[in-house]
């Protein structure tokens, strides 16, 4: 396992860290499987688990504060808040209300009486940097989380945030959390030269891209993913940006081949290469399927491969743009880009 320090706090980190959302619900990944898989993540050096408020409406939480119940202390532990909470209205969101009555209800489902790295999941709109940050920094201050990041930000959210901790003397987001891999690649033109210039630690999320890089996604075979089966529109072959991905995966896994790695080595090794990424978060569903990506824990893709990848997915393209999640809420809301 390689070890990076994350942004500019001091702390070592796997370059493989763990995501819990598909611990319960949302995987179905039952209790004795979910601590079966953090043990054996451990085992293999990764220090990091990521989980989030919202994954199995708190499950993942529980799950994953009964795995790591008595090693607290070996472990970086971080979570996230912000996405909906039930139907309440202000169950949501970047507000102090929230924040705070929220990591509460975090820690007690963790049974720890801190997180290492608070996250907050998706930029509010609704709710100003200062009313954030300050939250975030009594929070700090109050010994009940060590450093708080952003996740899916638009770069240009990520510098007006680093902007205001500046203006209001309030402590910063020290890491992002952006979706990356070869295929959706459109943050290297934005958000990562972002993170490099203020010294953010990266946790890239999606790695796989949501299974099409695992290797079961491939031409002539049925897709028969856990993905797929929930975001048919995904993988629905008669869409044509699906087809343009399966054709770039057909060509990687040729690249993949002729390297003698797997896609899955490919994938992982192609996203930890890049240096503004501290670490990829993995997100298995059973035991095997973290087996198959701890081994490209020690994956270093040589500059040839790497020069292969770019001619077949070329630097800051996303080969499904339809799919980012940090799109300006004006280019997906007519009301908001007219007067």
């Amino acid at each position: 396992m390689q070890y990076r320090t994350l942004g500019r706090t001091g702390v070592q980190v796997s370059s493989l860290a763990l995501g819990a959302m598909n611990f319960g619900a949302i995987g179905r990944t039952p209790q004795d499987e979910a601590t079966a898989i953090v043990d054996a993540a451990l085992e293999a050096g990764i220090n990091l688990i990521d989980t989030a408020d919202m994954y199995g409406a708190g499950e993942s939480e529980e799950m994953v504060g009964k795995a790591i119940a008595g090693r607290r202390d070996d472990i970086v532990l971080a979570t996230k808040a912000g996405l909906p909470m039930g139907q309440e209205r202000n169950h949501q969101g970047g507000s102090r209300r929230w924040l705070v009555t929220e990591l509460d209800n975090s820690l007690r489902r963790l049974g720890v009486d801190h997180v290492d790295l608070y996250q907050l999941h998706r930029w509010d709109p609704a709710t100003g940097d200062e009313e954030t940050l300050s939250a975030l920094t009594d929070l700090q201050r109050a010994g009940k989380i060590r450093y708080f990041g952003s996740s899916t930000f638009p770069a240009y959210r990520i510098v007006q945030a680093q902007w205001a901790a500046k203006e209001h003397h309030f402590g910063r987001y020290v890491t992002e959390q952006p979706s990356y891999s070869i295929l959706q690649r459109g943050i290297e033109s934005h958000v990562l030269p972002v993170t490099e210039q203020y010294g953010l630690g990266v946790l890239a999320w999606s790695p796989l891209a949501s299974g099409w890089l695992t290797g079961a996604v491939r031409e002539g075979r049925e897709i028969a993913t856990h993905r797929s089966a929930f975001m048919p529109e995904r993988f629905d072959l008669s869409i044509p940006l699906n087809r343009v991905r399966l054709d770039a995966v057909e060509r990687l896994a040729k690249v993949a081949d002729a390297a003698g790695l797997t896609m899955i080595q490919l994938a992982l090794g192609f996203v930890t290469a890049h240096p503004a990424v501290t670490s990829a978060l993995i997100g298995p569903r059973t035991l095997d399927h973290l087996r198959s990506q701890l081994a490209a824990a020690d994956t270093v893709l040589p500059a040839d491969v790497l020069d292969a990848i770019d001619e077949l997915v070329a630097p800051g393209v996303d080969l499904a743009p339809h799919e980012n999640f940090d799109t300006p809420p004006a280019l997906l809301d007519p009301a908001l880009r007219r007067r």
